[in-house]
């Protein structure tokens, strides 16, 4: 299959003419490797069956050998030997260039096992499964940054390509390159379910030497997807989990939890809370979500066949589409994602702000009937920014943006300014 450009491509390209080394990490599948080596003129390969024993033991007497190449000089799965995070960052300091090395991994390190954090000389990336534009279902119409760039922007009448149908088999497939190569779609769904087997058996446990139950760690990711896209708290998943399979303590929950963390499985998204409104509390647990909804998919052993029978739940998985995607398409632009939702249920689904401090509020909505709902909470919540800060002193800003995301087929701006933007119309 020939290599489809990922929206990291540029970043990593542009990161490594700044920083001595790039940490590239996310999920596993999800094409770091690849795309790392796109960019690299020399590879090494700690998972090599061959080499890797010999790798091992060079790390533990003399890690800078494995340093030596062509750079940039890519290190896939480096945290397989923890030492050679300090070795990079030293060799960076010592040939005070830029574009030298590129490390992946598929898990996050234990911070005990280094001695630097390598700030200033290694950068961090994450990388997610591809979005819908970047697997080439999205037409790319509309530019999420043209959007924030240019207030003139026509968008009004651009449809989407993607029926109902197309956008839950993607939803199902989910964003693993090596699913678009498969041949039928039985076999692109079957990527999913390898992922989650894989999860299950092997990396719980191993990611951090701790024996994990495989039926437990299915139940735990069962649970997290029936509650997907919502604010329930432990006790809720714990209770779900002992109906299910038997009593689980809070620690023992919290430490499968953490594994899933570790394996990038689990992509929480966090509270967005400015006091806005006077004596309202904010909810601010994370809302649970995954790093591709193709993984509550699996858990929750549905088909697309069933989830066309069923929108109430597939837009609970429309949202994690939607957050993953957003995710994707503002990297260049150093976005990061949360959501707002405050006890007399005013809320925004997603709030994306920028690295300049632009921010946009918005709104998931599969259809359209509740888009008029949407706009009203978007619209409500602005009305509160600009009401709080002609009463205080220290002003805040202002969205950029009021944003509904649809699942439906055609782009316009709303009299009020909202925007109504179908998913397969986006772009970076």
């Amino acid at each position: 299959m020939n290599y489809l450009p990922r929206i990291l491509d540029n970043v990593l390209k542009e990161t490594l003419e700044s920083f001595g080394a790039v940490l590239i990490a996310g999920p596993k599948w999800c094409g770091k490797t690849t795309t790392a080596e796109k960019q690299a003129k020399s590879i090494l390969k700690m998972q090599d069956p061959d080499q890797n024993s010999a790798y091992l033991y060079t790390a533990e007497t003399k890690p800078s050998l494995l340093l030596l190449g062509e750079n940039p000089r890519l290190i896939d799965e480096w945290q397989m030997a923890p030492v050679l995070w300090d070795a990079v960052r030293m060799e960076v300091d010592k040939r005070n260039k830029d574009g030298l090395f590129i490390l992946t991994g598929s898990t996050v390190i234990d911070k005990s096992k280094i001695m630097h954090t390598g700030t200033g000389r290694i950068a961090r990336l994450v990388m997610h499964p591809m979005s819908l534009y970047e697997s080439m279902e999205s037409n790319g119409r509309i530019s999420l940054s043209k959007l924030f760039d240019d207030k003139n922007y026509d968008f009004d009448g651009i449809k989407s390509d993607l029926s109902v149908e197309q956008l839950i088999f993607a939803a199902c497939r989910g964003g693993w390159p090596a699913s678009l190569s498969k041949g039928s779609n039985r076999s692109k769904l079957s990527v999913v379910s390898q992922y989650l087997d894989n999860i299950c058996e092997n990396d719980a446990s191993n990611v951090d030497n701790v024996g994990r139950d495989p039926r437990r760690v299915r139940e735990v990711l069962r649970s997290y997807a029936r509650n997907i896209s919502t604010l329930a708290n432990n006790q809720t998943m714990m209770k779900d989990i002992s109906a299910n399979f038997g009593s689980i303590s809070e620690n023992t929950f919290l430490s499968y939890i953490a594994s899933l963390n570790k394996l990038y499985v689990i992509d929480d998204v966090s509270a967005w809370a400015p006091a806005i409104r006077a004596k309202t509390v904010i909810r601010s647990s994370n809302k649970r979500e995954f790093s591709d909804p193709s993984i509550a998919v699996a858990a929750l052993k549905v088909t697309p066949e069933i989830l066309m029978q069923d929108f109430k739940t597939f837009g609970f998985i429309f949202e994690t589409l939607c957050y993953r995607d957003l995710k994707v398409y503002s990297e260049t632009l150093g976005g990061e994602v949360s959501y707002y939702h405050d006890r007399k249920e005013l809320e925004a689904d997603c709030v994306l702000r920028l690295g300049d401090g632009r921010y946009a509020l918005i709104e998931f909505k599969l259809g359209s009937k509740k888009i008029e709902e949407a706009t009203g909470h978007l619209v409500e919540l602005q009305r509160l920014i600009r009401g709080y800060n002609e009463r205080e002193e220290v002003k805040m800003r202002e969205p950029e943006l009021l944003i509904v995301i649809t699942g439906g087929e055609m782009a316009y701006k709303r009299h009020d300014g909202v925007c109504i933007i179908p998913i397969g119309c986006l772009k970076d």
